[in-house]
């Protein structure tokens, strides 16, 4: 059986409790191919039987919901079975299992949650920000994982007194820091005219980007490593473009461009 949910935590909870006596069921966020005779339902969110689910399941891992919300916010298609079969190990065994790194259940569930939280720690690095005409900060991301709500306290900290949005394009999502309030909120496009010194800014970023860079000492295989050419468009510095790697191009690009309809900043003027 193969059981859809839409990859919200209650879902899967919901989902769960069904699937749960089937060691050979499937559940799935995403699109799957049913074989011949194969039977499928999509389950609906029960919020009773998701807290009863819950509190079980806490009850023999206090920190098992902590591991379901980085499991639900991967990027990967089959993230909803890892869960499954990682839930249903812990279920089984009527403890926490994330020291058993043998068994195959935890080792895909452990790979999953390093690739979110270690993407996480990427783009504390890789997030942008443009300043608005308004005097709030605009970054646009377009991560593997849905990781905009994670980047949100340590932003929070390290500008509490300027409102900022970090945009998932990809995901039509953003994370806001309204001065008062953090919070996630849908945002298909975003219009953002950019405040007269942004462009200054950009140019010094580009200019010191140049200045630390040692043409004689290129290591493009390595730098792609800790930089992924993926996260280069919403650079200002273009790594690529300052190394002579790739020819120089616009940041922002248009909806044709850009497969995740990219914004599109307006200078002031």
């Amino acid at each position: 059986m193969i059981y859809f949910f839409d990859g919200s935590k209650d879902a899967f909870l919901t989902a769960f409790l069904l699937a749960f006596r089937d060691e050979h069921a499937f559940l799935t966020a995403g699109n799957c191919q049913l074989t011949l005779g194969q039977e499928s339902v999509f389950v609906r969110a029960d919020p009773e039987k998701a807290r009863r689910c819950e509190a079980r399941l806490s009850e023999l891992d206090q920190g098992c919901m902590h591991d379901l919300d980085i499991l639900l916010r991967s990027g990967e298609e089959d993230r909803g079975q890892i869960a499954y079969r990682y839930f249903r190990f812990i279920a089984l065994r009527k403890r926490p299992v994330r020291g058993m790194l043998s068994e195959d259940a935890v080792i895909a569930a452990s790979e999953c949650m390093r690739r979110v939280t270690f993407e996480v720690h990427r783009f504390k690095g890789f997030v942008r920000f443009m300043e608005s005409e308004s005097g709030a900060l605009y970054a646009p991301i377009s991560p593997d994982n849905d990781i905009s709500e994670l980047l949100l306290p340590h932003f929070h900290g390290r500008i509490p007194d300027i409102p900022f949005v970090i945009h998932d394009v990809r995901r039509a999502k953003a994370a806001v820091w309204d001065g008062v309030h953090a919070f996630t909120a849908p945002l298909e496009r975003a219009e953002i005219v950019l405040s007269a010194d942004e462009e200054g800014w950009q140019a010094l970023w580009r200019r010191y980007y140049a200045s630390v860079n040692i043409p004689s000492r290129r290591r493009l295989k390595q730098m792609k490593g800790y930089m992924p050419v993926r996260y280069w468009k919403f650079m200002p510095e273009m790594p690529a473009a300052a190394i002579g790697d790739l020819p120089a191009k616009e940041r922002t690009a248009s909806p044709a461009e850009c497969e995740d309809d990219a914004p599109r900043p307006r200078g002031s003027s």
